[in-house]
Parts: C-alpha cells; sequence; structure tokens
C-alpha cells in the first residue's frame, strides 16, 4: 500500500475493441495480425524497449515492478495478441490444404498434404508463444495487485483471458477434459465480472466473451459424454468451483474483492435501463451496442423532461394572454417536441447502423445462436422497431403543428355560416400529403419486420394504422384538387378514403381490446373507433360539399371548359316541340306587355270597274284561283320508336 501510483489495466476491453476494430469482426486474422505488429512497434519505441538497431541485437533487461506503467502491460497483451492472431491464421491455411489434399491427386495431394501439416505445427508453435506472452502479463498484474496498485476487476479480467487461451489451445490438441477445466474457470470468472460490474458497458464486456467461448464449452462436454452438455451454465458451475482455486491463486478471495470493490460504486448514468418486448428482456450482449443504447436512453430522458415541462406551462397560462396567446403557444411547444425528437432518431440511426453491421457479422462468420434464444438479428429488429416508432411520432406531431393554423383559422371563422370554406396556405395540404407518405412508407417497413409478423396482435395493429393512415391521406389530397376546381378527382378520393375506412375500422374492431401499440408507453399512434368516427363525419360532409361547389361552377360538368360558353338544357328542344307558350301572357305577367293601339273603322273598298276588254281576261285568273288543287298521296305512317325518337330530337 506505498504511495506508487495505481495501474489501470482492462485486458478485455482493449482485446475487444481492437479486434472489431481491426478485422476481426469478419475473422480476418491476417489485417488483425498486421495491426498488432505495428502497435507493438509502436509501443516500443514510445517505451524505449526496442531490440537495438540494424542487425545488433541488444537483449532487454527485465520490466522493473516499480517503473511499470499501463504501456509495459499493453505491450505483453499485444505481443500475445499477435501471437495468436498468427496461429489462428495458420490454422486456417491448414484446414483449407487439407481440404484440397482431399480433392487432388497424385502429387498435388501429397504436397497439400506436407504443407498442411507443416502450417499447423506453425500455429501451435506460435499458440504456445502466444500463452507465453500472456503469462507473463498475469504474472506481473498478480504482483501489482499484491502491492495493491491494481484493481480486482483488472486482475480478473487478465486470469480470465489468460484462461481462455489456455484452454483453446488444449481443446486444439484434442485435451478435452483439461481443456474444459481451464474453460469453465474462465467462465466463471466473467459471470463474476458481469454481476460486479459498474456500468452496463462492462457488463455488455464481460458477456461477449462469455457467449464466445461457451460453444467450445459446449464441444468438450460433448467429447467427454456428459449429460446435458447442451446445458452450459450447468456444466460450468458443476465443473468451476472444483478447479478455480487450484487454477487461479487465492481465487475465492479475489471473487470477495471483487464483490467489495462492486458494492461500493453505483453508476446509475452509465446503467443502462432494462429493455423488454412482450414482457420478456432484450438481451444487449455488446459493448458497442450498449454506448449507443445509452446515448438513446439519454435522448429519450431529456424528452420527457422536456414534454412534462410543457404540459406543466400550459396548464398553467397567464391569466391576461390566455386568450390571445393560447394558440402562438401551442404552436411553439410543438415546434420544441419535434426538435426535441432529432437526438433521439439521431441516436437510434446510430443503433441500427451497429446492429445491422453485427448481424452482417454473424452471416459471414456463419455462427448460428442457439434455438430459442434472441440473438443479434433480433435486437436489430427491436431496434429498428423502435426507430420506426419515432419517426411515426415525429411525423403525427408535425402533421398537427401544420393542422393547428387550419383550425386556428376555422374557430375564427366559426360564426359565418360557412365555417369550412376558409382561405388557408396552397402549400399546407400538400405538406400533409407528404407527411402522411412518410409515415406509410414506416409503417409498411414495421411490417415487414419478424418481431411484428410473429405477433398477431401487433399485425393487426398496424395493418388498422395502416388502413386509417390510407384514408387521411385520400382526404387531404382531395382538398388539393379543391382550389383547382377539380371535383371529380375530388369526389373520387373521398370514396378511396371511405373504403379505407372501413377496412380500418373492420381491422380495428377485433383487436381493439388488445390492441398492444395503445397498451405501449409510449403510444406512438394512439387509434379508437372515436377517430374513425370523426373522420367518416368529415369525409361525409366535404364530400357534399364538394358536390354542391361542382354543380355550381359547371353544372357537374366533367369538362372544364363547358363553363365558359352557353349550353342549352337537356329538354329544351322537346319542350318547345311539345309544349304551346303563350308568350303575350308571359310578357304581361313579365310586366313588358306592349301598349294596346286604337283601332279605327275601315272603310269597304268601293268596287271599280274595269273596261270591257279584259273582261275575258279577268274570268281566267277567277277560274284559275276558285279550282281546286290536284290532291297529293298521303304520306305512310311511320314508325312507333322512330316517331318517338323523332319528336325527341326535334324530327317534326
Amino acid at each position: 500500500m506505498s504511495g506508487k501510483p495505481k495501474v489501470h489495466f482492462q485486458a478485455l476491453q482493449i482485446a475487444n475493441e481492437q479486434r472489431n476494430a481491426y478485422g476481426l469482426r469478419y475473422n480476418d486474422y491476417e489485417r488483425y495480425r498486421k495491426h498488432c505488429y505495428n502497435r507493438t512497434h509502436r509501443l516500443r519505441s514510445t517505451l524505449k524497449m526496442t531490440y537495438g538497431r540494424g542487425r545488433e541485437f541488444k537483449k532487454l533487461p527485465p520490466i522493473n515492478l516499480d517503473t511499470i506503467k499501463d504501456g509495459h502491460l499493453q505491450l505483453l497483451l499485444f505481443e500475445a495478441e499477435r501471437a495468436w492472431a498468427h496461429s489462428q491464421e495458420m490454422h486456417q491455411e491448414s484446414l483449407k490444404l487439407a481440404a484440397t489434399a482431399k480433392t487432388a491427386k497424385g502429387a498435388a495431394a501429397e504436397v497439400a498434404q506436407k504443407q498442411s501439416s507443416a502450417n499447423r505445427k506453425h500455429a501451435t508453435r506460435r499458440m504456445r508463444r502466444s500463452i507465453h506472452w500472456a503469462t507473463q502479463l498475469l504474472s506481473h498484474c498478480q504482483a501489482l495487485y499484491a502491492q495493491g496498485r491494481l484493481s480486482a476487476a483488472d486482475l480478473a479480467q487478465v486470469t480470465a483471458y489468460t484462461l481462455i487461451l489456455n484452454g483453446r489451445f488444449l481443446r486444439q490438441r484434442f485435451d478435452f477434459e483439461d481443456a474444459l477445466v481451464q474453460l469453465s474457470v474462465a467462465r466463471n470468472l466473467l459471470d463474476a465480472l458481469a454481476d460486479a460490474a459498474a456500468t452496463s458497458r462492462a457488463q455488455a464486456l464481460a458477456i461477449a466473451f462469455a457467449d464466445e467461448i461457451g460453444p467450445e464449452i459446449r464441444h468438450c462436454a460433448h467429447e467427454l459424454r456428459r449429460d446435458k452438455a447442451y446445458d452450459v451454465d450447468a456444466v460450468v458451475s458443476d465443473v468451476a468451483p472444483k478447479h478455480r482455486n487450484a487454477l487461479v491463486q487465492d481465487c475465492d478471495a479475489l471473487l470477495a474483492q471483487l464483490g467489495k470493490e462492486s458494492g461500493g460504486v453505483s453508476e446509475e448514468k452509465g446503467k443502462l435501463k432494462e429493455l423488454l418486448w412482450e414482457d420478456e428482456p432484450v438481451p444487449i450482449r455488446n459493448p458497442e451496442l450498449v454506448d449507443v443504447l445509452l446515448k438513446v436512453q439519454d435522448a429519450e430522458d431529456k424528452l420527457a423532461q422536456a414534454t412534462k415541462t410543457e404540459e406543466k406551462s400550459a396548464s398553467a397560462p397567464s391569466a391576461e394572454g390566455d386568450k390571445k396567446g393560447k394558440g402562438a403557444h401551442g404552436a411553439r411547444s410543438k415546434r420544441g417536441g419535434v426538435a426535441s425528437y432529432d437526438a433521439i432518431l439521431l441516436a437510434l440511426s446510430e443503433a441500427e447502423d451497429v446492429s445491422r453491421k453485427l448481424v452482417e457479422a454473424q452471416k459471414s462468420t456463419e455462427t448460428t445462436p442457439a434455438a430459442g434464444t434472441r440473438d443479434i438479428q433480433f435486437v436489430h429488429a427491436f431496434i429498428v422497431y423502435q426507430l420506426l416508432t419515432r419517426r411515426v411520432q415525429r411525423d403525427l406531431l408535425l402533421m398537427s403543428t401544420l393542422l393547428h393554423q387550419l383550425h386556428v383559422a376555422q374557430r375564427s371563422h366559426s360564426g359565418h355560416s360557412k365555417g369550412r370554406k376558409v382561405q388557408v396556405d396552397a402549400r399546407l395540404y400538400p405538406a400533409i400529403v407528404k407527411l402522411l407518405d412518410s409515415v406509410l412508407q414506416s409503417l409498411e417497413q414495421m411490417r415487414t419486420l419478424t418481431i411484428v409478423d410473429e405477433s398477431p396482435d401487433l399485425a393487426s395493429a398496424v395493418e388498422a394504422r395502416l388502413a386509417f393512415t390510407k384514408a387521411r391521406r385520400c382526404y387531404y389530397l382531395a382538398w388539393c384538387y379543391v382550389p383547382l376546381k377539380k371535383y371529380a378527382e375530388a369526389l373520387t378520393l373521398t370514396q378511396h378514403a371511405s373504403i379505407h375506412l372501413r377496412e380500418a375500422r373492420s381491422v380495428l374492431s377485433g383487436t381493439l381490446e388488445t390492441d398492444p401499440i395503445n397498451a405501449a408507453s409510449p403510444a406512438f399512434y394512439p387509434l379508437t373507433l372515436a377517430d374513425l368516427d370523426k373522420l367518416e363525419e368529415e369525409l361525409a360532409l366535404d364530400s357534399t360539399s364538394f358536390k354542391t361547389d361542382w354543380f355550381a361552377y359547371n353544372g357537374g360538368a366533367l369538362d372544364a371548359e363547358s363553363s365558359k360558353t352557353h349550353k342549352k338544357p337537356l329538354f329544351f328542344d322537346i319542350a318547345l316541340n311539345y309544349i304551346s307558350l303563350d308568350m303575350d301572357r308571359l310578357q304581361e305577367r313579365a310586366g313588358k306587355a306592349p301598349a294596346k293601339a286604337e283601332s279605327a273603322p275601315i272603310a269597304a273598298p268601293v268596287p271599280q270597274l274595269a273596261p270591257e276588254k279584259k273582261t275575258s281576261t279577268s274570268r281566267a285568273k277567277v277560274e284559275e284561283i276558285e279550282r281546286a288543287a290536284t290532291p297529293e298521296p298521303s304520306a305512310q305512317a311511320r314508325g312507333g320508336l322512330g316517331s318517338l325518337l323523332g319528336g325527341w330530337w326535334g324530327r317534326r
């Protein structure tokens, strides 16, 4: 307990970060080996622990514990990682050459077999070298722990790391019994680290390494013909307590000290709240995922706090500006709520990106999770669902903000007889339709998720909201056509909205009591039968209003140009053909009757006698006038249908 500085060294955290960043996420051992080589070279140059220059070899003195730093421990760790990565690389090459030797024939098969054997021996040598560096690292950490300069958690991490390397080497040598003991004790230490973790990231780190060696423990137990070899926890609880004190120096005391250190530390800021799906926890077993989900949690806490502040300010408005400033305050609060969603959506997008990369890595390595467990694919689907719900919630809040000005205008015109016909910005309804398009896209993507498809109630709830959103989209799209006097398109869209509304009602009525979206906290898209009734009432009123405006505009004609020219009514000709109009009587009733002129007696004409010579000519004319005309043959009667149609279309 001297005054020497303490050393903080987390071996598992450093190894996990470097492996994921430099190739091991996709099993690229060559890239990781080169990275470890460069890292050790930089550390040796920084610590001045090089082996000399050129061909001159300079043996290094042993590391002095009094002057040891965390850089010296990192150097030993990266030397072990470098040798282990080289061993794994040679092991993969050996397996490939062995497969080639089986398919090849003759001399090619012999060459491949020899090369495979040489690579396997080389891998064994490099694995032994890795264990040598790890053992040297463990001895230094134990000495530092004895001096009180290293914490119990750091020593437990280095011990677990060394045991994992030993167990893997023994398993490759087909020594399954000793390998099972080494790996079981390492798993026991990792479980203790997870239980005593002060932050969720440290807990996920220990769980990640424990999951990594789980299949190897199961394989060793299976090779040893143990009962219930598939139950890793049962195997570890049976083997580890018997051998941990023999493998780890003062293991029980180390675990007790680890529990004491964790009892005095409480960091609520770094703790991730339990995520639930259908009342069951969602496992977060990756440290990278924990980091981004902590950002999501902080953003949600800020949003909840801002919402509570807005509710308090809205519930207690000022007495003077209650009436005048109520609408403006509501609009400002909604805009602030929309802005607060940016941090959540950014953090969820980052979490989705990290989980998607983890899913791709799992597919590339061809690792299959245990049956019935929630793996990283489930976690990725859960994060995507949360992202889509927040996106829908943001879009609906934006839409309500845009509709706020319409509601204010309708309230201001509520005293008029035509309160629904108010002048609004021409860009309002297209903006609402665009937001509803985004909501539809999110809901359709949500419907394709596996976690939604596996839940019948949730799938029905999403389908009901899809139909309701389509109905609302058709309704507001119809209002986009009204200013353009395209009433036929508007009425067609209202009919489509009625169909979607009927579909939403049929789906929602069966699952209203068990709707998981309404029961969720928070409900990102609440929907009840009252909302459907309200939209149906608005559709009926606006449909009647559209028909009235259309008839007043051009008489209900589909051609917009017909309103510019006068067009006779449909039955105008029929009325003239079959009805005799008394025009004098109509003029008289209209007050336009002409004045009657007084009639004077007309004198009878005096007959004049013609001269004698024209008598014969006059008689001939009189005979011609009095002679009856020659009768013409009468026209034959036309058929009944022809005469009826001819009368309709003005034929006489």
